[in-house]
């Protein structure tokens, strides 16, 4: 467990460990009240002084509104609100840029990630991990197409990123300062955090637990945006889609090749006609649908070259409620 360094931003006032919780909050105006009900006693019982950092990520409803209000009721809540939605993952990190203490942790604010595991997590910080990541069990309600989409993203990320992810890992975990400076060092787009924490290395555990039921509203982490996210962290942790290209390339080459002799054969040896018009368009649209994915897969990485090389603010802040300054975003 690292001290806070030198330079670093502190809770004021404190001598002994601190801990920010960062909560990211996208229409949650329905939980954030209950949220907090249930947070406030766990930060009691751990004995830390504590900040709780609520990053508004462009919500429709009146998440803003309760967020002012619970930093009316407690100046230890501290509000960030973006210009407009840029996502999970950049909500996260505008809370780990504003957050202060020796610790951070960050979890979704539906409660389906339980603020009483909060304690658990500054236990295995307290005994050294600096990264103490939460493995999810789902209860028997949720879906099986869920559960093996899940478990087929893990895996399928884990194989193609040589970044091994667990079954289950969430956003749900604590990191120690010095692993949140790391992370504040990554200037690139295409965040995925859940990889990156793994990326930096460092000491670490992790705690299992309970996913709860919803609060309160509704998702809105749609299929499309759960492919554009396993999407997002494959391609930015891997070149392994490209190296597939190239050997799909080849083998498709070598198939056509092989139809080229064949029919090469046929004309010259065994004087036959070259066969018909329904298996040569065969042979040419696989091979032309295997371009269309090769050049996909390259448009895709050239893209995102692009969006690095344009270096637009990764998120824009509207307004905040007693944060503390971030250097840059």
């Amino acid at each position: 467990m690292s001290s806070n360094p030198v330079g670093a931003p502190t809770l004021s006032g404190s001598a002994k460990p601190t801990l920010s919780i960062v909560v990211p909050a996208f229409n949650e105006a329905g939980n954030l009240e209950r949220f907090f009900e249930e947070l406030e006693p766990v930060l009691r019982e751990i004995e830390l002084a504590w900040e709780l950092i609520l990053v508004d990520d462009g919500s429709k409803d009146a998440t803003w509104e309760k967020i002012r209000l619970l930093n009316a009721r407690d100046p230890r809540v501290r509000g960030i609100r973006f210009s407009r939605n840029f996502g999970h993952q950049y909500a996260l990190l505008a809370g780990l840029s504003r957050a202060r203490g020796d610790a951070v942790v960050s979890l979704d604010a539906d409660l389906q990630h339980p603020p009483r595991v909060i304690a658990q997590l500054v236990e295995e910080w307290r005994k050294g991990s600096q990264i103490v990541h939460t493995v999810r069990r789902d209860p028997e309600s949720v879906s099986r197409f869920k559960r093996t989409s899940s478990k087929l993203f893990y895996r399928t990320f884990s194989f193609l990123s040589g970044t091994h992810l667990a079954d289950g890992m969430a956003d749900f975990r604590l990191l120690d300062r010095q692993v949140v400076r790391s992370l504040l060092d990554f200037p690139e787009e295409g965040l995925f955090l859940r990889g990156l924490v793994h990326w930096v290395g460092f000491t670490s555990s992790s705690v299992v637990f309970e996913c709860q039921p919803r609060f309160a509203g509704r998702t809105s982490y749609t299929l499309e945006k759960m492919l554009r996210f396993a999407w997002t962290g494959v391609t930015s942790f891997s070149l392994v889609p490209l190296r597939l290209s190239i050997l799909l390339g080849l083998m498709t080459s070598a198939f056509a090749f092989e139809q080229g002799l064949e029919a090469v054969y046929g004309k010259l040896v065994l004087e036959t006609n070259v066969p018909g018009w329904t298996q040569t368009m065969v042979v040419l649209s696989l091979l032309f649908g295997v371009l269309f994915i090769m050049l996909g897969i390259v448009g895709e990485y050239v893209g995102r070259i692009l969006i690095e090389v344009r270096r637009r603010p990764r998120f824009i802040v509207r307004e905040e409620l007693g944060t503390a300054a971030s250097p840059s975003n």
